[in-house]
């Protein structure tokens, strides 16, 4: 399948969790990060055109917000191929308060490898 992406993803090489902010369950963390969307490892498969309100964990050295929350819709959902166990989900961003994105794109400067 040829690559769809537009927006060049850069992977986290820190530990941020994602939660659904709508329930507060974990849905698992963040592994990739463009300006327009974020990739996710977790232990159970989403459904795809999903919309979520999610809830990304900052790290301390971000700020003093804990999280920040924006909508976000699944584009994608493949099980890892090395670890089965594993679900790698592609998320677009929908729409995130201004203020949330200047945090995001912080995230995406500091640690974007």
């Amino acid at each position: 399948m040829p690559e769809q992406r537009t927006t060049p993803r850069k992977q986290i090489p820190v530990y941020m969790r994602v939660l659904n902010d709508d329930t507060q369950v974990i849905l698992g963390h963040m592994v990739e990060v463009s300006d327009i969307g974020l990739r996710l490892e977790t232990t159970h498969e989403l459904p795809i055109e999903k919309d979520y309100y999610l809830r990304l964990e900052l790290t301390p050295d971000i700020g003093t917000l804990p999280y920040i929350v924006f909508a976000a819709r699944s584009k994608w959902c493949k099980m890892d191929t090395i670890l089965p166990n594993l679900y790698r989900v592609g998320f677009q961003i929908i729409e995130i308060l201004p203020e949330d994105k200047e945090i995001f794109s912080l995230v995406l400067q500091k640690y974007g490898a």
